[in-house]
């Protein structure tokens, strides 16, 4: 094996290792510091808010309801499904094509009421900065998310696929990409 092709395979070894490492990172959930201040949010009722019609296969859950869910990756369904039943026109149908306009891996850190107490981007689409604005206000919008009552605080991580006409499909519900 000459340099090249030893030089190759460790290139390629190490990208699969920062691969796994950025997945596994994605799962977690860190505990916010219990001094941070949360911002008050005005309740959702039935009588203001929007229909919950989510995705095909996907269960619906309104501000109004409690997520069971005990682990991070577990809450993920709810929060997206919550988006997705906030967002029904904005939702991007069918298998998304093989060239995105955007891609964003970010974290919301929510507390045990829902309420989201800040935004983390692990992969901020930089190029296309109105996206990147857009899916902060959609996911402020959102608030309150289902309380994670077994949880208390959770670390919701999602990747937003978004298509060039504005509409979008989280990694979690995603129906696929050509």
């Amino acid at each position: 094996m000459n340099t090249f092709d030893r030089n190759l395979l460790i290139g390629g070894l190490t990208a699969l290792v920062a691969g796994f490492a950025a997945l596994v990172a994605g799962c977690s959930s860190t505990p916010l510091p219990a001094d941070k201040p949360v911002a008050a949010t005005a309740p959702v009722t039935a009588a203001t808010a929007p229909p919950a019609q989510v995705a095909a296969g996907a269960t619906p859950i309104t501000a109004s309801r409690n997520s069971a869910a005990a682990t991070p990756r577990a809450y993920r369904q709810d929060a997206a499904s919550h988006v997705y039943g906030l967002n029904k026109d904005r939702i991007y149908k069918g298998r998304m094509p093989p060239l995105l306009y955007a891609i964003g891996v970010l974290q919301v850190d929510l507390d045990s009421n829902g309420g989201v107490r800040a935004l983390n981007w692990m992969r901020k689409p930089s190029h296309a900065p109105e996206v990147v604005a857009e899916i902060e206000r959609t996911v402020r919008a959102a608030s309150p998310y289902p309380a994670p009552v077994r949880m208390g605080r959770v670390t919701w991580t999602d990747t937003w696929l978004w298509h060039q006409s504005g509409r979008f499909q989280l990694d979690t519900l995603t129906e696929g990409q050509d």
